[in-house]
């Protein structure tokens, strides 16, 4: 079985009607609208989002998820979903997930729109049952994931990037979403607990490991969803390169900077760049500080009674970092 089945499994039957709910939750009476939402719905990923969401209540309630559970995981994936459609529209990327975007479909004004849509949709879906707690939650993180995303931008034109800046955007752009859904869980049905902000931290530090993973894969030759030196062809500064010119003298650091500023568009200077963080050891470097992140998170549940919904949930940690794409 495959493992993205076998985490779905102890939340199989909620994830069926979660979808049901979905798609009711994006209705409008514009036809475009609904065609494209259509669209959207047809093409969705692996859904880690709403899983999170259905598990971590499962687990801190003995089993028992309400019309609140469900709600928090349409709202996540409302507004994650907008921002896709906004993030392919900044990038001007013409696919997402192998298929074409909304964006190279129905053009830029829309797909803004589509997002703005989506977005509202999924803010009064919380306004009108009075989840005012649920909201607080998914506003503050779409407010740092705009905050990451700038802060990187920032950071990227000066390539002036501490461990510490990069652990903050990582934190900011990637795990507070996950940290989101997770807290949303325990949020819809124990309010109030200390196991809210338990499950946050759990979330946020998946997110965390699940970022420096991905920041790896850069450097490797698996056949992945992105090619190899994508990172550094973006001037983007992740942990293994920022590790490896920690770790060099002036003029080491110099060349890097100068290939990644200048040069990043030739593939023998991206090549030898990713040679020499290697070298520098910034990939094991890397690994072990995403280990870190893992163990943390796995000894958060430690504290929690045995259930199929925590085992899905070790599950899900470990394929974070397993997983090959």
């Amino acid at each position: 079985m495959k493992i993205i089945s076998q985490i779905k499994l102890p939340v199989e039957k909620e994830m069926e009607l979660f979808e049901k709910k979905f798609f009711q939750s994006m209705s409008s009476q514009v036809a475009l609208l609904n065609r494209i939402t259509h669209y959207i719905v047809n093409r969705k990923g692996k859904q880690m989002r709403p899983m999170f969401v259905f598990l971590v209540a499962k687990m801190v309630s003995e089993g028992k998820v309400n019309e609140r559970t469900y709600r928090g995981a349409s709202v996540i994936e409302l507004i994650h979903t907008a921002t896709l459609v906004h993030d392919d529209v900044v990038d001007d990327s013409n696919r997402r997930r192998g298929f074409f975007s909304i964006n190279a479909l129905w053009k830029n004004k829309i797909a803004v729109l589509v997002g703005d849509y989506l977005l509202s949709k999924g803010l009064l879906l919380s306004i009108d049952n009075n989840d005012f707690d649920l909201l607080k939650i998914i506003s503050v993180a779409v407010r740092e994931m705009s905050e990451g995303e700038l802060l990187q931008i920032e950071k990227a034109r000066r390539l002036d990037i501490t461990e510490e800046v990069y652990y903050e955007i990582i934190r900011q752009k990637t795990a507070t979403l996950i940290a989101a859904c997770c807290s949303l869980g325990a949020a819809s049905v124990k309010p109030d607990s200390e196991d809210v902000e338990e499950m946050r931290r759990f979330g946020e530090l998946i997110g965390m490991a699940f970022q420096i993973k991905d920041d790896l894969f850069d450097y490797g030759d698996d056949k992945i969803g992105k090619p190899t030196g994508i990172d550094i062809k973006e001037q983007k500064m992740t942990l293994p390169l920022i590790y490896a010119l920690n770790n060099s003298d002036k003029k080491e650091k110099a060349w890097v900077i100068n290939s990644i500023k200048n040069h990043n568009k030739d593939k023998k200077r991206v090549k030898e760049v990713i040679a020499f963080v290697k070298k520098k050891g910034g990939l094991d470097y890397a690994t072990k500080r995403m280990e870190a992140f893992q163990e943390e998170a796995l000894k958060i549940l430690k504290n929690y009674p045995q259930s199929q919904f925590k085992d899905s949930l070790e599950l899900m940690v470990n394929y974070v970092i397993e997983r090959k794409k």
